[in-house]
């Protein structure tokens, strides 16, 4: 999808390029003129150091042989290919010697280092411009002059230390800053040219990039949209860059299952108000009208309001059942969690269904190897591992041998494992075993049991709630139900 400039500067990551961008140029414009000034500064503190050693050179040669050996030190070094600048004039500052033809007005002036570069012109560049403007009148002296003036003011600039010597005449021993400022101007053109570089680059991967940023975030934007449409099986793209975008869709994706399970459970939950539970209102509604349509007895009535009762009683256990899974597979609940000493809570449960198993003929047993303790809440533990006994004792009654319950704790790896295990029939289809902990199935085709079909789906929503699962395994014979704690870690 196509974006105007002023739609793209709306954008965030356009808005942190732009950001950057600008900061990265105020520091290169700063890094620039910090180089050059640094760079003319060591430049000409090397001139300085230059000149101090030809003004020693120059003294020394004064001291040996007074004003005639200076001058013809001078001279001579005047002549040098890339000589420094050298003057001796007069008192008045008339320049007697030297390769300087004429200097900006008032450099002669003061003693001491030149406080700012000052114009000269060396001797013959003079004759090099008449040459080159043969326009001028060679005769006219007072041009010449003027000329010469003129050039010497727009001539090149140089730096110099000037001295008085014992008779009062006047030394100037300078520098010609042609080639710091050369160097200054190389230096310039070479971190302008940078910046241009930088800058132009900068551009481009932000144009590049940014555009790849921007359709990533179109892409995600568009499936939000369907999304928020109510289509809930949609998800955010994945390039598989592995970058901030691909984590932030993972997330997400990962939080729309979620969302897709928790209303899953509820349309679940609103289909088993709806068939399961009709059944038992039906009856509820038969018994009180067959009740009061018949001539009964108060000990009649009494007894039906009792069975009223009883089943209500049932239903309340139901829709509790089935609001307490609704709460723990949304991750939510009300229990406080803290250190659960799982081989106590099996002594209270075999404790408590000791006198079940009795009634009904089983055999309870129980194998606890050591102590363990999770993270968890104790009363739903307990009770997850109560409706796991239970149904163990109900449906190991039609075994062939002696009916028997096994319960048993013990450590696989990282895993904390309790497990309860009969010697019933079981259910030996791996279908069926998945089904199992489904909210209202019962596998049992007579129903002689009594149970609503909530206690291995609650059983498993506890599990789920403690980061654990909850696995149905067969026997030999019978079935295995194997509740899987992730070993507490102590701080």
């Amino acid at each position: 999808m196509a974006l105007s400039m002023p739609a793209i500067m709306r954008t965030t990551a356009a808005r942190l390029s732009a950001l950057y961008l600008l900061l990265f140029a105020i520091c290169a414009v700063l890094l620039v003129f910090y180089m050059t000034s640094l760079s003319a500064r060591m430049l000409t503190g090397q001139t300085q150091d230059t000149i101090n050693d030809e003004v020693l050179g120059l003294a020394r040669a004064y001291q040996r042989g007074g004003l005639p050996l200076l001058v013809r030190v001078v001279e001579q070094r005047s002549r040098q290919p890339g000589a420094n600048l050298y003057l001796i004039a007069d008192t008045n500052g008339q320049i007697l010697t030297g390769n300087v033809q004429s200097l900006e007005p008032g450099v002669l002036e003061a003693e001491g280092w030149t406080t700012e570069p000052f114009s000269y012109r060396r001797f013959g560049e003079a004759e090099l411009e008449r040459q080159r403007n043969p326009v001028a009148d060679p005769n006219d002296t007072q041009s010449g002059q003027n000329e010469v003036q003129v050039e010497g003011e727009k001539g090149h600039n140089a730096i110099a230390l000037v001295l008085r010597l014992p008779n009062q005449m006047i030394m100037l021993v300078g520098r010609d800053l042609g080639e710091p400022e050369r160097f200054r101007a190389v230096i310039r053109r070479a971190l302008m040219l940078a910046l241009g570089m930088m800058g132009l680059g900068g551009l481009l991967i932000w144009f590049f990039v940014g555009r790849a940023a921007l359709k990533r975030i179109d892409s995600v934007s568009e499936a939000s949209r369907r999304i928020m449409g109510g289509d809930l099986s949609g998800r955010l793209p994945v390039a598989g860059a592995g970058d901030e975008f691909d984590r932030l869709s993972e997330n997400l994706n990962s939080m729309l299952a979620r969302i897709a399970t928790l209303n899953e459970g509820l349309k679940q939950v609103s289909d088993n108000i709806a068939h399961d539970l009709k059944t038992p209102l039906t009856r509820l509604r038969n018994r009180a009208e067959a009740t009061l349509s018949g001539k009964y007895k108060a000990a009649d009535y009494r007894q039906a309001l009792e069975g009223t009762i009883a089943e209500s009683d049932q239903l309340i256990k139901t829709f509790n059942a089935i609001l307490m899974i609704s709460r723990l597979e949304a991750g939510y609940s009300s229990e406080s969690t803290s250190r659960v000493d799982l081989a106590a809570s099996v002594r209270d449960v075999v404790e408590l269904y000791e006198p079940v198993a009795e009634e009904a003929g089983v055999t309870l047993e129980t194998s606890v190897q050591d102590a363990f303790a999770v993270e968890g809440n104790r009363e739903l533990i307990g009770q997850a591992l109560s409706n796991i006994v239970d149904n163990a004792i109900k449906y190991s009654t039609d075994s062939t041998a002696k009916p028997s319950v096994r319960v048993a704790l013990d450590r696989v790896g990282r895993e904390i494992r309790l497990s309860v295990t009969d010697n019933g029939h079981g259910i030996p289809d791996d279908a069926d075993r998945a089904r199992a902990t489904e909210r209202f199935v019962r596998l049992e085709k007579s129903r002689s049991q009594p149970g609503s079909g909530l206690g291995l789906s609650l059983a498993k929503a506890i599990m789920t709630f403690h980061n654990g699962r909850l696995d149905l395994l067969p026997g030999d014979p019978g079935l295995s139900v194997v509740m899987s704690f992730p070993e507490r870690e102590d701080r």
